[in-house]
């Protein structure tokens, strides 16, 4: 969709007046997953696919959001003095909880505005489309009403909205990758302490393909919580001997050597996918910054088989994804990404293999499942931002 298009359905909810255009990515999780929430590193990047909005600001303290992709539910409405969760705002209460934060947090939001947004994240995805819609709406707010606010305070409210308004349990990664993604860098955070580094991906004659499985995942329904809580259980007993604060604390070696501490063999496989995964991060950060694209495939690809092996969070959509991938041309490494249980995975190719890759891998998932995967290309983009006139 245009900008042009989406200007017009603007003008036609609202009339003509001023606004500004705004832009946040979706994001990829290159490796390091389920790791964030145990004291570990993460690797993501922003991604070209997104979520753009226009928004102009009113004279009244009434909020309008219209979403394009979900016409049917039209605008959605409320009062910037009544910023409570509501089950019938639907999408809208990520922009809300955003807004109610930045408010408690000090900040002055002293009229309404109009709205309209369109994101070309596919729906269910797990590319990070509620941490798309957070940031874009921070962003787009801090210019509106002049906030000074800290790009890392906007992404530490973002994963507020999504743990304390909507009821996620979920890490900083998304917002995070969102909020400061660079183009063509990942981004190694340690989510101990929040320190980044922006590491160069010279992908030369590659690409990132996105394979997107149509098996939606909805984090709250998932086997998230579930795997959080074992992987806390491990740590605890891992604590009796061992002075670390989280998984993320242990390097491989100290990891084996103390397995004898975890009560039973499925906490042990949790565990050590979470200690084995970060340290996967460090060693993928080595080798981007000598070039060596080979070594980061193998990465990925002990990375997806530690998620479907000790973590079990791929299912057969994924796997049939990633296994498929592995079998063709010009594949350096391919690895699922994001929550599990659906979603995405990613594979790294030839770029003059990208056409066939699609087709064969297109038609054994079809073939397989019994309904089409979807495949996209992806750069590696900036993180939220104002889009020039």
């Amino acid at each position: 969709m245009e900008l042009t298009t989406l200007k017009e359905t603007f003008e036609k909810l609202y009339g003509k007046k001023e606004v500004q255009t705004y832009f946040a990515p979706g994001r990829i999780n290159l490796i390091g997953e389920h790791t964030d929430y145990n004291g570990g590193n993460v690797f993501p990047c922003a991604i070209t696919l997104g979520t753009y909005g226009l928004i102009g600001k009113r004279e009244d303290t009434t909020v309008n959001l219209y979403s394009e992709n979900f016409p049917n539910i039209g605008v959605i409405s409320f009062d910037i003095r009544e910023l409570q969760y509501k089950k019938e705002d639907n999408w809208a209460n990520y922009p809300k909880g955003v807004i109610k934060y930045l408010t408690e947090a000090g900040h002055t939001i002293d009229s309404g505005f109009d709205m309209v947004i369109y994101g070309n994240i596919p729906n269910g995805a797990g590319l990070s489309s509620s941490a798309s819609i957070e940031l874009l709406m921070g962003v787009a707010l801090e210019e509106l009403f002049g906030l000074t606010v800290e790009r890392l305070d906007l992404i530490q409210i973002g994963k507020k909205v999504e743990n304390e308004f909507i009821g996620v349990n979920s890490g900083i990664m998304d917002q995070f990758a969102v909020g400061m993604g660079q183009k063509d860098k990942a981004i190694l955070l340690d989510t101990n302490t929040l320190d980044y580094e922006l590491v160069p991906i010279k992908l030369t004659n590659h690409v990132i393909v996105i394979m997107n499985s149509n098996k939606r995942r909805e984090l709250a329904d998932s086997k998230y919580n579930e795997r959080r809580s074992e992987c806390e259980k491990a740590l605890s007993e891992l604590q009796k001997e061992l002075e670390i604060k989280s998984l993320g604390d242990l390097d491989e070696a100290t990891f084996d050597a103390h397995t004898h501490l975890i009560s039973n063999e499925v906490l042990v496989k949790r565990a050590k996918h979470a200690v084995y995964e970060n340290q996967r991060t460090l060693k993928a950060t080595k080798a981007l910054k000598e070039g060596d694209l080979e070594t980061f495939g193998q990465l990925m690809n002990e990375s997806h088989l530690s998620t479907q092996d000790d973590y079990e969070v791929t299912g057969m959509e994924l796997d049939t994804l990633v296994h498929t991938a592995w079998e063709q041309p010009g594949v350096i490494g391919a690895r699922m990404t994001g929550a599990g249980f659906g979603g995405c995975a990613i594979a790294i190719v030839a770029k003059d293999q990208t056409e066939t890759f699609i087709q064969q891998v297109g038609a054994a998932y079809a073939d397989k499942v019994g309904y089409n995967a979807e495949f996209y290309i992806a750069e590696i983009s900036d993180g939220a931002k104002r889009l020039e006139k």
